[in-house]
């Protein structure tokens, strides 16, 4: 067993480290500031119910905020977590926006409700006469409304981008949040302290989601000047996209990472999808490779040379910066080849490498022949695996990856594909004790 001690990776582990550790700061801190602030505010003029929705409504606020900053994309988080493991916990922090925001409301009008000695739905209609509250009100409702259509169920009905745009909601609730605070807050308005606190945090979250979101992206397209080079079908239903510009050197994208894409002209500008690499960038241009699934992915055969692309990024840890040993597996199904593809190329690629590659049947292995000129070049093993998933043929099984893989838990286990796929590998990985910290998947939790 050899372990990788390159000061790039090593690095990438310290700073992974000490963001962990700020941001558990950031947590305990305003967490504890939230709640000496709501101390010395004192306790509300009715009762107790009145009391413990005025506390949820702040946390509600900081949850909020916290939600600004994980999908603000900033450089610095993805280094640190990747955007996947960001999404992942907007996803849950959403569900606790969600939960917050019905208990504020709902305790403040029992509190009410007790007060006036009125019934619950007269005292709600009393209070929605009032314009502050009447907004916050409409927010509660567009946040149901979002995590309604992002439960599974729903979002399985729904295309990408339109999911995307119902999300566009979320600045609504922003804007009309603030709003109801400026008139209804009382915790934060004891004294000038707690108010330069309070919207201290705000401008902090706000200001992180305009860098993030608007700032850095301008910037970059404006120094890249993106252009379609080649459109190239690989199949009935993928086609390759080759992107060039200017001091593309200068984006410092890694193989294994993605952009989120957009084609002005081909389709609306709030439709954005997340493609990977399927080439290790050289910094001259970039490939993405996608297959025909919802109306941008599948019109991208029709884009002309030499129109202008829109991209942010890079995103993603699935590089080989996060690697602990020499030897690696790469594990890929379906499209989920790209970035599979793209590391395969990476010139930091070295040692023992295995490449597992499962498709239905061959005429689905997009990328196929760069698979085995890469795999020949790299004296690496490359395992195309077909065949319906059945009793018969489970693959990923743990005793079928160990017996395709031996030395399966001295290696790095980078895997990427359907969630069906992805979720049997990991099963079957943590069973055969493969460390966690050699284990690297691409969920695409983004693309919902």
């Amino acid at each position: 067993m050899t372990t990788v001690t390159h000061p790039q990776m090593i690095t990438v582990r310290r700073y992974a480290l000490a963001a962990h550790t700020a941001i558990g700061a950031f947590l305990l801190v305003n967490v504890v500031a939230i709640q000496l602030m709501f101390q010395i505010a004192g306790p509300p003029a009715h009762n107790l119910f009145g009391s413990i929705g005025r506390l949820l409504g702040l946390y509600l606020a900081f949850a909020v905020m916290l939600q600004l900053l994980l999908i603000a994309r900033l450089p610095v988080l993805d280094r640190a977590f990747g955007m996947d493991r960001l999404t992942g916990w907007h996803r849950w922090a959403g569900f606790t926006v969600f939960w917050l925001a019905i208990l504020h409301p709902s305790f403040v009008i029992v509190g009410f409700s007790v007060q006036d000695r009125a019934s619950v739905f007269r005292t709600a209609l009393t209070l929605s006469k009032q314009l502050p509250v009447l907004l916050g009100l409409i927010a509660v409702s567009l946040i149901v409304l979002v995590v309604a259509l992002s439960v599974r169920i729903a979002r399985r009905r729904l295309s990408y981008e339109t999911w995307h745009a119902v999300h566009l909601l979320l600045y609504a609730v922003v804007i009309l949040g603030l709003i109801h605070q400026l008139y209804e807050g009382t915790a934060f308005t004891i004294n000038l302290w707690t108010q330069v606190y309070w919207w201290s945090l705000w401008a902090f979250a706000l200001g992180a989601l305009l860098t993030g979101r608007l700032i850095v992206p301008l910037v970059r397209n404006a120094r890249h000047r993106l252009r379609v080079a080649a459109v190239v079908p690989e199949s009935a239903d993928v086609v390759s996209v080759h992107v060039t510009g200017r001091d593309l050197d200068r984006l410092r994208a890694r193989a294994g990472q993605f952009f989120l894409w957009r084609f002005p002209g081909h389709n609306r500008w709030w439709q954005v999808n997340p493609f990977s690499l399927s080439a290790a960038p050289n910094g001259r241009s970039l490939r993405l490779t996608a297959k025909g699934i919802g109306a941008t992915s599948a019109g991208l055969r029709e884009l002309p040379i030499g129109s202008r692309v829109f991209a942010e990024g890079p995103y993603g840890a699935f590089t080989l910066a996060r690697r602990t040993r020499t030897a690696t597996l790469l594990i890929a199904g379906g499209i989920g080849v790209t970035p599979i593809r793209s590391l395969l190329e990476d010139p930091d690629l070295g040692g023992d490498v295995v490449v597992l590659y499962r498709v239905r049947n061959s005429a689905d292995a997009v990328l196929l022949g760069e698979l085995r000129n890469l795999s020949r070049v790299r004296g690496a093993r490359l395992h195309v695996i077909t065949g319906k998933t059945g009793p018969g043929n489970q693959p990923f099984r743990p005793e079928n990856l160990q017996s395709l893989v031996p030395d399966i838990t001295d290696r790095d286990v980078y895997v990427c594909g359907p969630a069906a796929l992805t979720g049997a590998v990991l099963t079957s990985l943590r069973r055969l004790r493969v460390p966690s910290r050699q284990v690297h998947f691409e969920a695409f939790r983004l693309a919902g």
